[in-house]
């Protein structure tokens, strides 16, 4: 059984088996699919699927906070269902890749009080950009 399932399970998520499927195809580290990916993974566990029930789950899984959409460079969007645990994302800049890093300190903390401009901060996200081992070949 897959973390987000469990999660999903513990906040009493109804789980259908369209639900499921896409909860399944989700699961893992440095998952950042995009919807279409996501439609077509499920398919092959569910073909009767509609991409409609994907996008819609999807949707419902970023309004509970359990799924985060992650948007790089224009590219399109794609989903992250480690949004739970504290980490940053380091971007392929040639072919989009993306995997979810955990730097050590603060980010918070290290923007200096001047630097607010008045505001209270809760949230801050940092992406590292480069070029991935396939690419640089």
């Amino acid at each position: 059984m897959s973390d987000l399932l469990e999660r999903l399970r513990g906040r009493g998520w109804r789980l259908t088996s369209q639900r499921r499927v896409v909860a399944e195809v989700l699961n893992g580290d440095h998952v950042h699919l995009t919807a279409d990916e996501v439609h077509a993974l499920a398919t092959r566990r569910l073909p009767e699927i509609s991409r409609a029930t994907v996008y819609n789950t999807l949707g419902e899984l970023v309004t509970l906070g359990e799924v985060t959409e992650v948007s790089t460079d224009g590219r399109a969007k794609r989903y992250d269902p480690n949004g739970h645990r504290p980490h940053h994302h380091l971007v392929c800049s040639r072919c989009g890749t993306i995997r979810d890093v955990r730097p050590g300190g603060d980010p918070l903390a290290d923007l200096p009080t001047a630097e607010r401009f008045g505001f209270t901060v809760s949230d801050v996200e940092v992406t590292y950009r480069g070029v991935c081992p396939a690419c640089a070949d």
